[in-house]
């Protein structure tokens, strides 16, 4: 919107860069924000020395959904009350449009160690490329040499190019149907569908096939890029990713206000008109939002819960990675949904020396939300000290276009920016009626930055 020439103004209640996503720092102020009694002990290091995530994201090299991502950032970044963009992103593309906003002078990544996924009560490296199935544990002999010719499928499969379709019609052959082609097991399945396509849930296996073939071309193409894993994160924390933005925000013209309360927002004729804060009104013609600032315009979809675990080792069969992700398929643990674990490390300046922060989190199905991760928390054992949240997610509970507010949804379990991505294009679609363009962004992009479109 402030690329597009809109007068933008974006304020946060918080005192803090990233609102619900923020890092915490110092570790004394995470002991206080989950009501522990006692200061951390003094085998934690020093309390300077963490920037422990809230809400962890890994980002994913390569994607077609990071592109999006960042300059929908970008364009809406600046954006009235705009506390949602904040996650770690899926990069790739994302770490071309980072050093093509210069960004990447205020920003450092590290890649991730290892991917992982669960099976039987032990964890395995997922296989992406065809050597890596041919010479993993988590399949025997036959289903090594299936799986190897369903990779081979994957990469040679070009949607324009029907002469590699080897039977299989991209938009009406389920992707169940795929699976069965290649006579691939349940456990193949499970890590396919949730390790390297990132689905939530079984939902897709009924869908036509070629997002799910484009999910796993990205991941593949995405670990050959960085080799141990497809995933990057920033050092000192996610936290770093909206400072960088807000100093890159003079370019655009935009105002962004810390620690400014929201006192009121200000209707005239069902429209937002404004936002009082402070005995003051800012005045403005459309307004986003996250569901913490409109409770009476969203309604709970669920609940999440993560646990913030501090480790004084690696996780086991990790190969003593510094950091890495672990991926729970649902069928695994009999559940609906997957569990996730996010591990990073000193070695990301968001930790003392030789400590590790393992988050788990997934979408809460009882009423009993932590015995549902226990199988994670078996794997993080032992445990130095841990913090749970259970949060509800929201939802918006219209579209916006008669008040002009509009409410993003709050974050959900997993450990990629795939649903993020699809939250931003609908909130851009809402507010302008069009979807967005990409081709016409970079345009514009390049128009700012004063360079030759490539």
């Amino acid at each position: 919107m402030s690329v597009n020439g809109k007068k933008v103004l974006h304020m946060d209640r918080n005192p803090y860069y990233g609102g619900e996503s923020s890092s915490i720092t110092p570790l004394e102020e995470l002991y206080k924000r989950f009501g522990l009694p006692d200061s951390p002990p003094e085998s934690m290091g020093r309390g300077r020395d963490w920037n422990v995530d809230l809400i962890p994201k890994f980002l994913m090299a390569n994607g077609q959904w990071v592109y999006v991502f960042v300059l929908l950032f970008v364009t809406l970044f600046f954006s009235f009350l705009y506390t949602r963009l904040y996650r770690f992103i899926c990069a790739g593309q994302l770490v071309k449009m980072l050093l093509y906003t210069e960004v990447t002078r205020y920003l450092d990544f590290k890649v991730v160690e290892g991917s992982f996924v669960y099976k039987g009560g032990k964890i395995y490296k997922v296989p992406s490329t065809e050597s890596e199935a041919l010479a993993s544990n988590l399949m025997g002999m036959f289903e090594k040499r299936r799986f190897r010719k369903f990779l081979v499928f994957v990469a040679n499969f070009d949607e324009n190019d029907p002469k590699t379709f080897e039977g299989v019609d991209p938009k009406t052959t389920t992707m169940r149907d795929v699976y069965k082609k290649f006579d691939l097991g349940q456990d193949v399945i499970d890590f396919t569908g949730h390790a390297l396509a990132l689905y939530r849930t079984d939902d897709y296996l009924d869908q036509p096939c070629l997002e799910t073939i484009n999910r796993i071309k990205l991941y593949s193409e995405s670990l050959a890029r960085y080799g141990k894993s497809p995933y990057l994160y920033p050092l000192y924390g996610l936290g770093e990713l909206p400072q960088g933005f807000a100093r890159l925000s003079a370019i655009y013209g935009g105002t962004y206000m810390l620690n400014k309360p929201v006192d009121e927002i200000v209707m005239e004729n069902g429209r937002v008109v404004g936002v009082k804060s402070e005995g003051e009104v800012a005045r403005c013609k459309q307004l986003i939002c996250d569901p913490s600032y409109v409770q009476d315009r969203v309604r709970k979809a669920g609940q999440v819960i993560r646990v913030i675990c501090i480790l004084s080792h690696p996780i086991k069969n990790t190969n003593d990675a510094n950091s890495c992700q672990i991926i729970i398929p649902q069928n695994q643990v009999n559940r609906n949904s997957d569990i996730y674990v996010c591990m990073i490390s000193y070695a990301h300046n968001v930790a003392a020396q030789g400590k590790y922060i393992a988050i788990v989190s997934t979408t809460v199905e009882t009423s009993d939300p932590e015995t549902e991760i226990q199988p994670a928390l078996e794997l993080l054992e032992p445990i130095d000290q841990k913090f749970v949240a259970i949060s509800d997610l929201y939802e918006p509970s219209d579209d916006g276009s008669e008040s002009q507010i509009f409410c993003s949804r709050a974050y959900d379990a997993t450990t990629h920016f795939e649903t993020t991505c699809n939250d931003i294009k609908d909130i851009y679609k809402r507010m302008t009626g069009t979807d967005f363009d990409f081709e016409n962004m970079k345009r514009k992009q390049n128009d700012v930055f004063g360079e030759d479109e490539q």
